[in-house]
C-alpha cells in the first residue's frame, strides 16, 4: 500500500507540474483581457502610419509566432535595444484571434525605438480555411543515455528540442514580397546586435540555424521511423533562424511538408510528427550558425556555463521552466526581466510582477 501510494503521489505531482507549466499565469490572462476590452473602448486607430514598411524587402524583417504579448514584447525590446540602427527593423507578430486585439493595442501603446511592429491574426489571413490556426514552435523532451569514457556507468541526459510548427510553413505565402526573414521564438532574449545575419550567405541552404550536437539523429531513430536520414547529423534548433524565402519557394518546401505530414499521420498518431517532418524536410538544407549566435537550455538546464550565457547573442529558454512562470529558473530570470516594459499601466493593474 505504501508503494502504491508513493506511485500515486509521484504521478499526481508530475501531472500538476505539467499543468502549471502549460497554464498561462492569471496575471497575464488579466493583461490580455484588459487590453482587449480597452481596444474596443478606445476606438484607437488600429494601423500604424508606416504600413509601407511591412512589405519592403530592403528592410530587416523579424517574425515571431506568439500568443503571449509580454513574451513577444521582451523579444522585440531586447532586439531593438541592442541594434545599432533600429529604423530598418520590422517585426511581424503572428498570433490567434483571441490575443489579436490585446497585442494590437499593446504595440500601439508601446514603442520600440524606431522599429516598426505589425500584428497579424493568422486566422484572419485565411478566413475560408477553418483548419488554419496559429501554432507555436514545438518542443520535445527526449531522454537518452551517454557513455563517458571516464566512467563505466552510462549517464542519463535530457534535452528539449524545439522545432517549427505547421504555421512556420506558411511563411512564404504570408510574406510574398519578402526574400529573407529572421524567425525568433517568443522564449528568447537578444543580447547583441543581429544585423550581421542580414549579410549572411546561406550558401544555397534554406535555414540558418544553431545545431544541438549533444543529440544526433541516430538517437532519434524511434521518432524518425523508417525514413532515411544521416545518423551522425546534429539536430537543428528553432529559436533563431535565418530563412531564405526565395530558396524555400524554389524548392516548394511548403507543399513537400504538407505531403510528408499527411504521410506520417497515416502511419499512425504520433506526437512527434512535427519533429520528424521538420528534421526530414530540412535535411541537407541547414546552414549551421556558429554556437555563439544562440545558447539554448535556459528553461531546463541549471548547469549552464555563465561565460557562455554572457557571450551568446541570443538566449533561448527552451524547456518547461519559462522565465514568465514562477517555475522559471531564478538565476536566469533577470536576463528576461531586464527587457520587460516597466512603465505600462496595465501591468500594475493586473499585478504582473514576473
Amino acid at each position: 500500500m505504501t508503494e502504491d501510494e508513493a506511485n500515486f503521489h509521484m504521478k499526481q505531482s508530475a501531472f500538476l507540474y505539467q499543468l502549471a507549466v502549460q497554464t498561462m499565469p492569471k496575471s497575464l490572462h488579466c493583461l490580455s483581457m484588459r487590453l482587449t476590452v480597452e481596444y474596443f473602448k478606445s476606438s484607437r486607430e488600429t494601423e500604424l502610419s508606416s504600413t509601407e514598411k511591412y512589405r519592403d524587402p530592403a528592410l530587416q524583417h523579424y517574425v515571431i509566432f506568439s500568443n503571449n504579448l509580454l513574451a513577444s514584447s521582451v523579444v522585440i525590446n531586447s532586439t531593438v535595444m541592442h541594434a545599432k540602427d533600429s529604423v530598418n527593423q520590422v517585426f511581424h507578430v503572428l498570433t490567434n484571434a483571441q490575443n489579436y486585439y490585446a497585442m494590437k493595442l499593446w504595440f500601439i501603446r508601446n514603442t520600440y525605438k524606431e522599429a516598426t511592429v505589425e500584428v497579424l491574426n493568422i486566422e484572419q489571413l485565411y478566413p475560408d480555411n477553418k483548419n488554419i490556426h496559429v501554432s507555436l514552435p514545438v518542443e520535445f523532451r527526449v531522454s537518452f543515455h551517454i557513455i563517458d569514457s571516464s566512467s563505466p556507468i552510462a549517464q542519463s541526459r535530457t534535452e528539449y528540442l524545439s522545432t517549427f510548427s505547421n504555421s512556420h510553413y506558411l511563411l512564404p505565402q504570408i510574406f510574398q514580397n519578402l526574400k529573407k526573414v529572421v524567425v525568433l521564438d517568443d522564449d528568447v532574449v537578444v543580447q547583441k546586435d543581429l544585423s550581421a545575419l542580414w549579410s549572411l550567405n546561406l550558401g544555397g541552404k534554406v535555414n540558418g540555424a544553431v545545431q544541438l550536437c549533444s543529440v544526433k539523429l541516430d538517437i532519434l531513430k524511434s521518432y524518425l521511423g523508417e525514413k532515411s536520414f544521416h545518423n551522425n547529423s546534429c539536430v537543428w534548433m528553432s529559436g533563431l533562424n535565418v530563412i531564405d524565402l526565395d530558396k524555400w519557394r524554389e524548392l516548394d518546401l511548403t507543399e513537400k511538408h504538407r505531403t510528408l505530414v499527411k504521410e506520417l499521420r497515416m502511419q499512425g498518431p504520433s506526437e512527434a510528427v512535427a519533429l520528424r517532418a521538420s528534421l526530414l524536410i530540412f535535411q541537407d538544407l541547414i546552414h549551421v550558425l556558429d554556437d555563439s549566435w544562440a545558447l539554448c537550455g535556459l528553461g531546463h538546464d541549471y548547469m549552464l556555463n555563465m561565460q557562455a550565457i554572457k557571450g551568446a547573442a541570443v538566449l533561448h529558454y527552451n524547456g518547461n521552466m519559462k522565465p514568465w512562470l514562477e517555475l522559471g529558473i531564478p538565476k536566469y530570470k533577470h536576463y528576461w526581466r531586464n527587457f520587460r516594459n516597466q512603465d505600462e499601466q496595465f501591468l500594475s493593474d493586473c499585478n504582473v510582477s514576473l
